[in-house]
């Protein structure tokens, strides 16, 4: 080990050839795949060279770094040196944070416990499912590595944070809430919304999480608000099927993913973890629960009482899929109720821009299906959405395709504009966007309608227009 007199800066400019961290034992083999479709080389925990290639050296200890300018076993015992000087109350919490900083190699991997006297100008943003966020500047701002030639902690300081609480948290804290904030350690944060740590309302007591905040809001905020082409959305789209891979390939499913639950800020991030859960977990039965979510995004083998799986994952990213592309909340004008879960299982959805094009309009389709088995994995979508993303098409199709984006530019670009889409967008007093529980009874098979079966459900629509 260096001398204090002698340690200096080993650390080797991160490069993008590289992945931001290692690989460890702990980690499913599948993340590997997504680190290499994205040309990027996989370094593992224990391959000295690669990490001495990737990373460079630790000042101190002489060993590899195990991330862009971090040393696991170096870190691990600066952590613990301070795990006298900050406690969180409850034992729980305070072993939750300490057993991430122990084992944390970069710093997305790690937690703080984070005073609520330490953020200044907390804002109330909005009432979520099981609690409130709120915004709030943090000017101390997060650890993102260690300055070893002044020895101290460098921070990423004048973070502006969001912080989302959890109802009745101070008499009660459940394992859900844990269970998210694990879910955010667990999955390769590439495309989901970074979790800095843990702190508490000083006057409700409820525990709070420490969140990336977002300027832009949520995906449909987003869009209202930025005219984007055809080929910035689809960027926008892999990188959103992306982070779904990414959660797949942890072995997670989502449960709730909705346009609301994807925040924008330069680029695309999945929030809302709460009830991301092991894709084989079958502690929980939706048909004696009921199921928590937003209607018109819901599998219709979910609304039937069936486990949520990743397929009913793609089903969800499907209909935001169309969303953004169309520009138009799924079911704005009609009510969110159990009448149209009977048609969802009958095969009704939100119809497709007619200016969108084909081999999007297809994938879109293929989310969708009635039968769960014919959906894309979240590998395959990621992998259409990345050639459509890089212009990878066949070359006899390229003038059609070509032809079909211009149209769809020139099109959505007036479709923005026109009066009596303005005068007409109206959302149904009963058309809900938040997540809630739902418990609907007699749901047919699902299946996939014909155009007269969807033009029969229409009309009854209409009929039934007060």
């Amino acid at each position: 080990m260096n001398s204090k007199e002698n340690l200096k800066n080993l650390w080797k400019g991160y490069s993008f050839e590289y992945q931001v961290h290692v690989i460890t034992n702990s980690t499913i083999d599948s993340t590997t795949e997504l680190i290499e479709e994205s040309n990027r080389k996989v370094v593992y925990m224990n391959d000295l060279e690669s990490r001495k290639q990737a990373y460079g050296i630790c000042g101190e200890c002489n060993e590899p770094g195990t991330g862009s300018n971090w040393c696991q076993p170096c870190n691990a015992k600066r952590f613990k040196d301070n795990f006298k000087n900050w406690t969180s109350g409850s034992k729980d919490i305070d072993e939750f944070i300490q057993q991430s900083q122990l084992n944390a190699v970069h710093y997305r991997k790690y937690l703080e416990w984070i005073p609520f006297e330490n953020f200044k100008d907390i804002t109330f943003i909005t009432k979520g499912g099981f609690g409130k966020i709120y915004s709030a500047k943090w000017p101390e701002g997060y650890i993102d590595s260690w300055d070893i030639v002044n020895q101290k902690w460098k921070r990423s300081n004048n973070k502006k944070v969001a912080l989302k609480s959890l109802d009745n948290s101070s008499y009660c804290l459940s394992t859900e809430f844990l269970n998210e904030i694990r879910s955010h350690l667990q999955i390769y944060l590439l495309d989901v919304i970074q979790c800095y740590g843990i702190t508490q309302d000083s006057i409700t007591k409820d525990y709070m999480m420490v969140l990336k905040y977002c300027e832009d809001g949520n995906l449909r905020n987003y869009y209202m608000n930025n005219k984007k082409s055809y080929y910035s959305k689809i960027d926008t789209l892999q990188q959103i099927a992306r982070g779904l891979l990414d959660i797949h390939n942890a072995g997670k499913v989502h449960k709730d993913f909705h346009s609301g639950n994807i925040l924008y800020h330069d680029n695309p991030y999945i929030s809302d973890l709460g009830m991301c859960q092991p894709a084989n977990n079958e502690n929980q039965s939706a048909k004696q629960e009921g199921i928590f979510g937003v209607l018109p995004y819901m599998a219709p083998e979910v609304l039937r009482g069936y486990q949520y799986t990743k397929a009913s994952d793609i089903y969800s990213f499907g209909i935001m899929m169309n969303e953004y592309i169309s520009e138009e909340t799924p079911y704005n004008d009609i009510p969110h109720d159990h009448a149209l879960s009977i048609k969802q299982c009958k095969g009704l959805r939100p119809n497709i821009f007619k200016y969108t094009p084909k081999l999007l309009a297809d994938l879109i389709t293929k989310c969708w299906d009635a039968k769960a088995e014919n959906r894309p994995t979240a590998k395959e979508l990621y992998q259409e959405l990345k050639k459509l993303d890089d212009k990878i098409y066949d070359p006899s199709d390229i003038k059609s395709i070509k032809s079909q984006i211009y149209e769809y530019d020139d099109k959505i670009k007036l479709n923005r504009t026109s009066e009596k889409r303005t005068k007409n967008f109206q959302t149904h007093p009963q058309a809900i966007y938040t997540s809630r529980l739902l418990n609907f009874k007699n749901l047919p098979e699902p299946v996939n309608s014909d155009e007269s079966d969807l033009n029969e459900m229409n009309l009854d629509d209409e009929n039934n227009i007060e």
